[in-house]
């Protein structure tokens, strides 16, 4: 029960802290909007701030068990095809599940704020993607897949441009299923420059 409680506090805060920041979102309005008293969530979270470093462990997690990290990587392509259907996969999980489309907007919120917000949101906007691609295209190349490069350089080059998209559909989600053609689109143009056929 009290585990239950805690995920109820933190699922709230994620949703709270994504629409208003954290310094806009008070412990009063999210404890009634649990049907809690204030001393309620003290009970298991001694402070705001206790709560936010609860919510970014759960985040860190949340986000490498479904998108993947340097840690638990997917698996490297077989064929250049694969590579486009990987890299749609991970798209799709990023614009379309709610709590990361809520976890890149708080890290975008409190990055000027919070020093490890700022920490996560390089890592998962810019440097963790290029550390996984790096991974995933040093073994395509081993594979035969794309031809020989800096793993390193082709894996910014690729994911920028995406990551760039991923915040356009955060910013105007109407525009998603534009950004997704053009996503999948530049995947395509970039087997066809990088490939091995």
């Amino acid at each position: 029960m009290a585990n239950d409680t805690k995920e109820r506090i933190l699922a709230a805060a994620l949703e709270m802290f994504s629409q208003n920041g954290y310094a806009g979102t008070n412990i009063r309005e999210l404890s009634a909007s649990l049907g809690l008293v204030k001393s309620g969530v003290y009970k298991h979270y001694e402070s705001k701030e206790a709560i936010w470093n609860a919510l970014l462990d759960q985040m860190i997690a949340y986000y490498a068990d479904h998108f993947g990290s340097v840690d638990h990587l997917p698996p490297v392509p077989d064929s250049l095809e694969e590579l486009t259907r990987l890299t749609m996969h991970m798209v799709h999980i990023t614009v379309h599940d709610e709590k990361i489309i809520m976890t890149r907007k708080v890290l975008t919120l409190e990055q000027y704020r919070d020093v490890r917000a700022r920490e996560l949101a390089t890592k998962h906007f810019l440097t963790g993607l290029t550390e996984i691609f790096t991974r995933i295209f040093a073994g395509m190349m081993d594979k035969g897949l794309i031809r020989r490069d800096d793993p390193a350089m082709l894996a910014f080059a690729y994911t920028t441009p995406i990551s760039a998209l991923i915040h356009l559909c955060d910013r105007e989600p109407e525009k998603t299923e534009d950004a997704l053609r053009k996503i999948e689109a530049f995947s395509r143009h970039f087997v066809a420059t990088y490939g091995v056929q």
